[in-house]
């Protein structure tokens, strides 16, 4: 027999019922306070700052900051393109000797999986693909008011009551997860995602808004802030909007027919069993002890370590690379370095560095899982203060801190005493040898140069990780405003 429903059980599930409904339907007010329908696409303009990912001086600081005299966004949901204009400037710390900061600007594009840069309308239009930006860049799209609601009604977002608002999840190309919250006001008010980082793996990638306000006739924030891996990346003021605006999306020819570069490794000699890895913008350096090859930098991210893996295999058969030396944590000179763990190989760092990278590498990579994400293998490290030497008894490899950097704390250079060369990463980047001279100095050029001096180095070749060419101590002096010294041979 059916029990009588009491007064208080009919009630609550009256408020049951309503609650839900009332939830349910707040992605369609969301959606409709921020007239999502007739926004096919948005322009927004706003200053604030910029902060330059993966680049923090020090494992325990933010990423360093620009100033954004403009920011302009223009997105076509429709067609999943967007374009960003940003006019920044690196912002002065007092703590820090840095080169003097320019004024930079950006042109960036996306369309679907296409992905591509311009250079200043001073230039030559010559556009640039950008692959490896494809997966942010439609973040960025998604990650904004209008452009979220969008997704979560394309792709049947599920819903939970929160105390003051409303979460809504859901899942883009099977793959990449979203999830925002809604105030009671039906405004969003900050939406996560994470994207692939060779570094970080599933990385984070939080979007929170403030301050709504009527523009034009639109709703929409006045204050964005992004952070990525835990710190900021973006904190933008909004001043104007505009709803469908019309702007040419399609990528150039030279894009759509673009085909993904081959990662290539040259090698050039230096001296015996010493070479010069290149054949990108970043570059490395194998040194041959006994039985096994000491390597320095494995930079940007898997795919180049395992050319360099391969490269080096060509040149000393049967010897493992036992030692990988990192220069510094700036994620284009660690993007690889996943690769030689898994390989087996005990990775060389500054003693700042190693907690930082045990940290980060526990990460999920499910997003792109690499060689390490599936064998699990430990890290393992060598550290350095000041300085470490690495010795078999037929080839010393000295490797030194470069002290009092404004580029970075935990900072190397690797120095071969018997043959007179050096290594290092961003301290000193030379320039063609057709170049004219910098018109002022480089303080981190300058700053090296008094650390050869401080360490007695006698420095005969500079094999920079970046640049076209390997050079002279003098080339250094030169770049310094120093003059020439006469060569010890």
């Amino acid at each position: 027999m059916r029990r009588p429903t009491t007064p208080r059980l009919a009630l609550l599930a009256t408020l049951l019922t309503t609650a839900f409904a009332a939830h349910a339907a707040s992605l369609q007010e969301a959606a409709s306070k921020l007239a999502v329908d007739k926004t096919q696409g948005i322009e927004f303009a706003a200053t604030g700052h910029w902060f330059q990912f993966g680049q923090a001086p020090n494992v325990k600081q933010p990423w360093p900051r620009f100033d954004v005299q403009k920011y302009v966004a223009d997105i076509d949901y429709a067609k999943g393109a967007a374009r960003v204009q940003i006019t920044r400037q690196q912002a002065d710390d007092p703590q820090r000797r840095r080169p003097a900061p320019t004024t930079q600007w950006l042109d960036q594009y996306v369309n679907g999986k296409q992905a591509w840069n311009l250079p200043p309308v001073s230039q030559p239009q010559t556009a640039t693909p950008q692959p490896a930006a494809v997966e942010e860049r439609q973040a960025e799209i998604l990650s904004t008011p209008q452009g979220f609601i969008k997704a979560a009604q394309a792709n049947q977002a599920s819903s939970k009551p929160l105390k003051n608002g409303l979460e809504l999840r859901f899942t883009v190309d099977g793959k990449y997860q979203y999830v925002g919250t809604l105030n009671a006001a039906n405004e969003v008010e900050k939406i996560s995602t994470w994207i692939d980082n060779p570094v970080l793996g599933d990385t984070l990638v939080e979007t929170e808004f403030t301050k709504y306000k009527d523009f034009g006739g639109i709703r929409f924030p006045s204050e964005i802030v992004r952070l990525q891996g835990g710190h900021p990346v973006l904190a933008l003021r909004v001043n104007e909007v505009k709803v469908n605006p019309t702007v040419d999306l399609t990528p150039p020819e030279s894009v759509k027919n673009a085909q993904a570069p081959a990662v290539s490794v040259k090698a050039d000699k230096l001296a015996e069993g010493v070479f010069y890895l290149t054949g990108g913008t970043h570059h490395s350096v194998a040194i041959e002890q006994n039985d096994h090859i000491v390597l320095v930098e494995a930079p940007l991210n898997e795919a180049r370590s395992q050319a360099l893996i391969a490269k080096v295999g060509e040149l000393f058969p049967n010897k493992p690379i036992k030692y990988l030396v990192n220069t510094h944590v700036h994620f284009d000179h660690s993007g690889g370095l996943r690769t030689f763990v898994d390989a087996g190989a005990t990775i060389v760092t500054h003693q700042l560095n190693a907690p930082y990278y045990q940290k980060i590498w526990a990460n999920p990579h499910t997003l792109n899982p690499d060689a390490l994400a599936r064998s699990k293998k430990t890290p393992r490290f060598e550290t350095f203060g000041d300085k470490l030497v690495l010795n078999d008894g037929s080839r010393k490899i000295e490797i030194h801190n470069i002290a009092e950097s404004g580029h970075n704390d935990g900072f190397a250079l690797i120095y071969l005493p018997a043959e007179k060369i050096l290594v290092e990463a961003d301290a000193f980047t030379p320039a063609a040898a057709s170049a004219p001279l910098p018109a002022s100095p480089n303080p981190y050029s300058v700053n090296l140069y008094k650390n050869i001096q401080r360490l007695k180095l006698d420095v005969d070749k500079i094999a920079a990780l970046h640049g076209p060419r390997v050079v002279t101590i003098n080339d250094l002096r030169a770049a310094i405003g120093l003059g020439t010294v006469a060569s010890a041979k």
